[in-house]
């Protein structure tokens, strides 16, 4: 795995950076893509764009930037926080997690409470564990000394570190989807020492997780003929899941192609090809209503894209914990870098 920049991808994990508040690691990313990109910019949604200028098409790889995360909605005068999802999460990944909240003067830790089960009497201890009734506890002893550190409309993350694993493996909460972000800006960087004829940007996109806001602006800014989404997909490599719904999704089976919905098939049918010749191990999976990532606001830019999305194996998706496999990550990569540099015509995915 000596190819890719493991250095720059476990600072990009570690930072903080929940849907709409992106702009930490948003500002790694292009610190990244200035070693090599000509253009490297922003826009007013947060978007980070590097772009490698060629001649006729227009290429746009993205990942989208965001991770869930939590926002404090009131203050008690205990100094108890307590908080809405950022973001699509299970309460019970939450009871019992240690916080960084984003606060005035820098960093906040606290700790998930809930009613301890010891005071639970009867079928209240079978009972779900409901965000309502979840707080944040920093440590103070007061609203007014919490409100020095944070305020309604702070945000966080849960504080879980990156570790390395055997066989390759990763896990690190946000890897849903800073991955995305760091393949596609991996992928830019390969092009750029064989590079391509078409113009090819990168981008990071904000706001995926709540809105698609960022996929939806990025994409009407930059134009583009031809479009990779990449984000995380759910392994299916473990106990208690359903192949017959997901298909067969394995860590270190590479990356996995996705078919309908969004997915242009001439792009769809391009990518199969290249894995096939560059032997780029790949799954397949089907999207036949929409595709869960940017690619659903990006195919519909203007008079549309040619949209394909390339997805990583991913296990406990939105959770703390996300697993990954390094090696479905180069091979994304240099699957995606073998697309992009096939193309020669803005014209080439239009359906006969």
């Amino acid at each position: 795995m000596t190819n890719l920049n493991l250095s720059f991808l476990k600072t990009l994990l570690n930072t903080p950076g929940p849907s709409g508040d992106e702009a930490a690691a948003a500002r790694i990313w292009r610190e990244e893509a200035r070693t090599f990109a000509d253009q490297v910019y922003t826009d007013v949604r947060g978007n980070s764009y590097a772009l490698l200028e060629g001649s006729g098409a227009r290429v746009l790889l993205a990942g989208h930037i965001d991770e869930i995360g939590l926002m404090i909605s009131y203050i008690d005068d205990g100094g108890y926080l307590f908080f809405a999802p950022v973001g699509g999460w299970d309460a019970q990944v939450l009871v019992g997690q240690r916080v960084r909240l984003l606060g005035h003067q820098g960093e906040v830790v606290g700790v998930v409470g809930k009613k301890p089960i010891h005071m639970m009497k009867g079928e209240e201890r079978d009972q779900a564990s409901k965000i309502e009734n979840l707080w944040i506890d920093i440590g103070v002893k007061s609203r007014d000394e919490a409100l020095e550190r944070v305020r309604v409309g702070s945000v966080g993350v849960i504080d879980a570190p990156l570790y390395e694993l055997p066989h390759g493996r990763i896990v690190s909460r946000s890897l849903d989807n800073r991955i995305g972000a760091f393949i596609v800006l991996e992928a830019l960087r390969r092009l750029s020492q064989d590079r391509p004829t078409a113009s090819v940007a990168a981008v990071a996109t904000t706001q995926e997780e709540t809105s698609l806001t960022g996929a939806t602006t990025a994409a009407f800014r930059f134009d583009p003929h031809i479009s990779i989404v990449v984000d995380v997909t759910f392994a299916t490599d473990h106990p208690e899941t359903d192949k017959r719904q997901f298909g067969e999704v394995r860590l270190g089976g590479g990356p996995v192609l996705s078919r309908g919905a969004a997915n242009s098939p001439l792009v769809y049918e391009r990518l199969v090809a290249l894995a096939e010749r560059e032997n780029i191990p790949y799954s397949l999976q089907i999207t036949p209503r929409s595709t869960g990532t940017d690619a659903d606001a990006i195919h519909l830019t203007r008079g549309g894209v040619a949209t394909g999305v390339i997805s990583i194996p991913n296990r406990y998706m939105h959770s703390p914990n996300e697993m990954i496999d390094l090696t479905d990550v180069d091979h994304a990569a240099r699957l995606i870098a073998a697309f992009a540099g096939s193309i020669q015509s803005e014209n080439e995915f239009l359906p006969e």
